[in-house]
């Protein structure tokens, strides 16, 4: 007699080659339409259900986490980000957290790299006017921008991602500088060229160009608060591909109308969707809706860890990609 299949709660609708895989599996039950559980919604699932697979935006705090029936076993994370979940309260309650890291790492990467050039370049701006078609022709003085080659790079958090951010920032003739928890190992700092800065707040003031790339944890929230943001030079540009806490977003856009700035690129803000109107109204400032791992290959390849993940939790094991409490 086969063994009962786990039942399987998908929060979101996920890619449908992940999706036709998740049903061939488990018992699954998959999101229709595509629009955020409510608190409660979520409460009713993670009762019903032997595997939770939420995303970001869900946020799964203790309270949630306490009204969870005595059935769910594992939230399986769809993303690497897991500060939306109550990892620690979870273990207490004896559900397993796992997520997907290294799926997005270099397609956050290439966002990064795109941001600055689209803010030091100023291409939304000539978009615009192309698309409005208010073109007069090329003059010698319109829409100057800046080189990236042998400008200064920040990079504030050297991890996966910082690192792949550093070896596309070598490759258009920019000096890397790092600022991160642990030095990197000398070899690792030989390959990417790469120079570190034990002071954060010397480091930004002597940047070209800031590129965010840290987690959000209790010590990076307001990281990049009002007093940092000033240390900046009036000519720097800030770049912000990891999440919106990490920066002080009011500070921020008060410092960019004031003109303490020359420009950002933002692909996360600080209170999820609800994102600053004042940003919106400045020309010097690129914002995307959180669109860096959106790659068809990266959100496959999350998938199939998210499937690793629960087979192997099913099967009896620890999951690959378990989050341990303290380890974040």
């Amino acid at each position: 007699m086969p063994a009962q299949r786990l039942s399987v709660v998908v929060t979101r609708r996920l890619p449908e080659p992940v999706e036709t895989r998740m049903k061939e599996l488990f018992d699954v039950e998959l999101r229709d339409p595509d629009t955020r559980m409510s608190r409660e919604e979520l409460a009713q699932a993670m009762r019903r259900a032997d595997v939770l697979v939420p995303c970001i935006t869900d946020q799964i705090d203790a309270a949630l986490i306490g009204q969870a029936g005595d059935k769910l076993k594992l939230i399986a994370n769809y993303g690497a980000g897991v500060d939306h979940i109550d990892v620690a309260t979870a273990r207490q309650r004896g559900i397993l957290v796992s997520n997907t890291p290294g799926v997005v790492t270099e397609d956050t990467a290439d966002m990064a790299l795109a941001l600055i050039m689209a803010v030091t370049r100023r291409i939304p701006e000539g978009l615009a006017v192309m698309q409005s078609g208010d073109w007069q022709g090329w003059a010698p003085t319109a829409y100057m921008g800046a080189r990236l080659g042998g400008k200064r790079l920040g990079i504030l958090g050297m991890g996966r991602i910082g690192q792949a951010v550093a070896r596309r920032a070598r490759a258009f003739g920019m000096q890397v500088h790092y600022n991160n928890r642990k030095r990197l190992r000398p070899d690792v700092e030989a390959e990417l060229d790469a120079t570190w800065w034990e002071s954060l707040d010397q480091m930004v003031s002597r940047m070209d160009i800031l590129s965010i790339n840290c987690p959000h944890t209790p010590s990076t929230y307001h990281l990049m608060n009002a007093r940092r943001l000033k240390l900046m030079k009036p000519t720097a540009v800030i770049v912000n591909t990891s999440r919106g806490e990490v920066i002080d977003e009011n500070a921020l856009t008060r410092g960019l109308r004031a003109g303490e700035l020359a420009g950002a690129g933002l692909d996360v803000f600080e209170h999820g969707h609800e994102v600053n109107p004042r940003l919106r109204e400045l020309p010097n400032v690129v914002l995307l809706p959180h669109m860096g791992s959106a790659t068809l290959e990266g959100r496959i390849e999350m998938g199939e860890k998210v499937i690793i993940n629960i087979k192997t939790f099913a099967d009896g094991h620890r999951p690959p990609d378990q989050v341990v409490p303290g380890q974040l």
